[in-house]
């Protein structure tokens, strides 16, 4: 019988604490035009794959090219499929993305890194230190991923380019 690790503290009291702050920050992210904030979170628009409710989900994101990059720690990603694309939120603007998981190590690491360049408060949401040789601690990135961590690549739909 397999049991289901539970979070970290520390992982648990975030997640309280941001599904609060939340509460705020939808609001202001469904302005119809850009705001401070806006620079780094958007609003995921999605339908909860078993109770169909319609969620909103702030999360932070980093422009990459044509694509945008967010963490994927919590619950939300759960109800995300690769094949279906959702409506974000986007500065101000409402434009369509389809998610694509991405869950190998290596490349986790180099996205939270290019991530960190452009907004160096992901490393605090991410939570996965950096060991002496600068990397993110290997063992540290093992678990995270197997509690489910992962990055959220958005493709935007054609025509709907992120302009910065």
């Amino acid at each position: 019988m397999s049991t289901t690790p539970s979070r970290p503290l520390s992982r648990q009291i975030q997640a309280r604490v941001m599904s609060m702050l939340n509460v705020f920050m939808r609001p202001i992210l469904r302005l119809p035009f850009p705001t401070p904030l806006t620079k780094r979170l958007m609003l995921v628009s999605f339908t909860g794959r078993k109770t169909s409710k319609a969620y909103q989900q702030p999360v932070s994101y980093v422009q990459q090219g044509h694509t945008l990059l967010t963490p994927g720690g919590g619950k939300w990603k759960l109800n995300l499929r690769e094949d279906q694309s959702v409506r974000i939120r986007l500065r101000g603007q409402d434009v369509f993305a389809r998610p694509e998981f991405v869950k190998d190590p290596d490349e986790v690491e180099h996205l939270i890194c290019v991530m960190a360049v452009a907004n160096p408060t992901v490393g605090t949401f991410v939570g996965i230190p950096k060991g002496p040789d600068g990397r993110l601690d290997c063992d540290r990135l093992e678990t995270a991923l197997k509690y489910g961590f992962m990055i959220v690549r958005w493709h935007l739909a054609e025509g709907m380019e992120a302009s910065e």
